[in-house]
Formats: structure tokens, sequence, C-alpha cells
């Protein structure tokens, strides 16, 4: 009998040892499947990085002034906007898999591009310089829609799965643009096979001149947006299109908004300070405030729940914070200016 406890035992600790083997494994394979893609101004260049070593595994030359940077749903290819300050037109294109440069695209008559998504298998990206938004189609190589805001500095932009809502912050307006695709049914009259017709409708909520960063809460209902001019974060409810409350989170030079995964918290980078406030999305509270540098800008959230980063342009490096703790564990080291940050999930 003892000896059958004891080979039962041994049993159930090979068990799980086994797996937790195959779950770590399955971890590792799930990272090294994934990349980090980080701009830098000074440099130009994008660099790269392997999220569980931190090796920059390449770095490929960009245009003159890239400023945000995306990937593709399947990871294999990236989308660099070079902004000029609204007077360039130019999105840059990396092949994620040779590490190589590929032939840029031509924005005009679109100016000034600068945010970017993507979204139902195409690009998204603002036009600052045109007061507009628009669409690249990589699967035909045109650009093939586009919508003006009228409003000043169109500057970022999220775009939902379906690509069926638009979301932008218009710096020097102070406002948000939600921007909605519907369709228009045929009128009385119309031939017996008239097709129904798609019409955006833009909804300007104001908020705060200088709101610039701003991320959509994990279950797409609310838009956080921070002022760099007052110093507030604005919430706007995105199903009743307008605005619900306003914090006063003094978060001035405010640059970057970004909810963690699970949309418990809410980091605010200030480009001014170099803080990076915490919110606790629920209460509307700060948590903490961190000095990961001189200014703190671009932020992007590991999937997996336990890191950010942050790039911090004046110290040229990139800050990591882990999110258990909310301290600052590391810095990389991307190239001088670092700012746009993006996840490249390869399948």
């Amino acid at each position: 009998m003892r000896n059958f406890k004891y080979r039962m035992n041994r049993f159930s600790g090979l068990k799980i040892f086994l797996l937790a083997f195959a779950f770590a494994t399955t971890k590792c394979e799930a990272q090294s499947r994934g990349l980090i893609l980080a701009l830098s101004k000074a440099d130009h260049t994008l660099a790269i990085v392997d999220p569980g070593t931190l090796n920059i595994v390449a770095k490929v030359p960009v245009g003159s002034d890239p400023h945000e940077v995306i990937a593709s749903a399947d990871g294999k290819t990236a989308y660099v906007s070079i902004y000029g300050g609204g007077s360039l037109h130019e999105l840059n294109v990396i092949d994620l898999v040779s590490k190589k440069a590929l032939t840029n695209i031509d924005t005009r008559p679109l100016f000034g591009p600068h945010g970017l998504m993507f979204a139902n298998g195409k690009v998204w990206f603002s036009a600052e310089g045109s007061k507009a938004v628009g669409s690249y189609d990589p699967a035909t190589g045109k650009l093939d829609w586009s919508m003006g805001t009228g409003q000043d500095r169109t500057h970022m932009i999220y775009v939902t799965d379906d690509a069926k809502k638009i979301y932008t912050t218009n710096i020097n307006s102070g406002t948000v643009s939600i921007l909605v695709d519907t369709l228009i049914q045929p009128g009385p009259g119309a031939p017996a096979n008239a097709r129904p017709r798609e019409d955006w409708k833009q909804t300007l909520v104001p908020v705060s001149r200088g709101s610039e960063g701003f991320d959509v809460s994990p279950n797409g209902t609310e838009l956080w947006t921070a002022s760099a001019e007052d110093g507030t974060i604005a919430i706007v409810d995105l199903n009743a299109k307008k605005l619900t409350s306003k914090i006063d989170a003094k978060v001035f030079g405010a640059n970057r908004l970004k909810f963690t995964a699970e949309g418990k918290l809410v980091f605010i980078a200030s480009l001014r300070s170099g803080e990076l406030t915490i919110i606790d999305a629920q209460s509307h509270k700060e948590i903490k405030r961190l000095k990961p540098g001189h200014g703190a800008a671009g932020i992007l959230m590991d999937p997996d729940g336990s890191r950010a980063f942050v790039a911090c342009s004046p110290d040229n490096y990139v800050a990591i914070v882990d999110l258990k703790t909310l301290e600052v564990t590391g810095h990389l080291d991307v190239g001088g200016v670092p700012d746009g940050l993006a996840w490249a999930v390869q399948r």
C-alpha cells in the first residue's frame, strides 16, 4: 500500500510538472510570435523587438518624421505615418517577416498622416493637414475612402473592428469626432433594384482644447481623452455620443492615454512633466504617479497584462513598467527620441 501511494505521488508530481512545462512553453511560443514595434524620431528607424528577451532583432529605416506605427492583423506588415507637422504625405510599409522596407504609400491629396489603426483589412489614418481621415486598402494598393472632419488638428484615430465607427481627437478645436457609417434605404418611388447607400454621419463632442491622446475602454462604451492644456480627462459616452464627466486630473502636458488590457486602470503620459499618471477607471481616482523620465509619450500595453512600455522621448529610452507593482523595472534602447509603439501579433 505504501509503495502504491508513493508511485501515485510520483505520478501526480510528474503530471503537475508536465502541465506547468506545457503552460510555460505555450506562453513562450505565444510571446515569440509577437513583436514590439518602436519608432525612433531621431534615427528615423523602426526597431523590431522580441518581447520575451527584449532584444532588438532588426532596425529598418523609415521616413524623415515618423510618428505612429501599426501592424496588420496577421502581424506580417507594419505601417508608419510620416507626419511633418501636417505637411508630409507618406505611409511607410515594412515587411516584418523579411525585416525590410517595401514601397511607400503616397497619401495625397490627404496631408499630414498621423494616427493609425488597422481594421477590417485596411489601414485607417488621420490626415491632420487636410482636416480629414482616410483609409488605404492593401488588397488593391489604393486609397479607397476619406471624409473631412472640418476640425483643426485631427490627430489620433480609433476604428472599431467592423470599421463602422471611427473616433478622432481634434486638438485645436477641442472636440472628439464620432463618425458612424449608416445605410440609407431607398426612398418612395425608387427603382425596384435600388440598393441602400452608405452615408457617414459625424457627431462632434466638445471636450477641452489640447485633447490629443485617447483610448476606448475594452468594452467599447467609453472614450477617455486627456487635455495637455487644462490637465483634465474627458469621458465620452459612445452610445449616447455625449460628454458624461470630466476629471480634474492635473495631467498637464498630457500626450497619450491608454487603458490596461482588462480596463481597470488608465495610464496618462505627460510629455511636459515626464509623469505617468495612473487612474482607477471605475472610481476615477488617482492611484499613483511615476516619473519614468523627463518626458513621456507613446504607451503600449503588453497583451498578457504584465507590462506597460512608455516612450520617454527626451531620455532616448522606452521605460518598462510592471503592471502588478506599478514600478519602473527597466529600460529599452530603441534609438533616439522614441515615440510611436505598437504590437505585431504574427499568426
